[in-house]
């Protein structure tokens, strides 16, 4: 059996850096969804629908790939936190996790050849009690305005945090690594 080509449903820099840490060829195509919450939907939901409608939105362009869509929701205290945008907004974001438990919820779906597969991997972080400047500093170094939650895991991120849980640290990052191997080597795809 030949092995598809693959295509990364997002135009995130983020999971493509991840996806290249398992040594496969793929492309990108960004997906043009609406990632509006519907009333009443969860944190988790939300995330497994834009990862599949993500997935299946670009597998229209692409019949004979493997098309694999994921999508990033954090969550305080039930409320959704999306990306700030600006650096006012991130410090206000960063602000109000202080101390706090945030969850982050990554979707991922897997489609193509005939079959679709959606999971969900949580992740939650426990950030740390910071001063005003310690925030101010973060922000102003690492400039994290396109990421759910305000911080990036892959960089200075990791100084905001007092305690990490889950199963796949790349669930911060925005592609569930462990989940994605499971999916792909179930289609004949082996990794390693």
């Amino acid at each position: 059996m030949q092995t598809p080509d693959i295509v990364l449903a997002s135009g995130s820099p983020y999971r493509a850096e991840l996806l290249h840490r398992l040594g496969i060829s793929f492309s990108r195509h960004s997906p043009d969804i609406d990632e509006t919450p519907r009333s009443g939907e969860t944190p988790e939901v939300l995330a497994r629908r834009l990862a599949k409608e993500k997935a299946l939105a670009v597998a229209q362009h692409y019949p004979e790939s493997l098309i694999i869509g994921s999508d990033q929701v954090a969550a305080l205290e039930g409320s959704l936190l999306g990306k700030p945008g600006t650096a006012a907004k991130a410090c206000l974001q960063l602000q109000a996790c202080n101390g706090k438990t945030v969850s982050f919820y990554t979707g991922l779906c897997v489609t193509g050849l005939g079959k679709t597969e959606t999971r969900v991997d949580n992740y939650k972080v426990t950030f740390r009690q910071l001063s005003a400047q310690q925030i101010s500093r973060y922000v102003e170094q690492e400039l994290p305005l396109d990421c759910a939650g305000s911080f990036k895991m892959e960089g200075l991120g990791i100084s905001l945090f007092e305690k990490l849980e889950g199963k796949d640290p790349n669930t911060l990052i925005g592609l569930p690594l462990i989940e994605l191997i499971t999916l792909l080597n179930q289609r004949g795809i082996a990794i390693p």
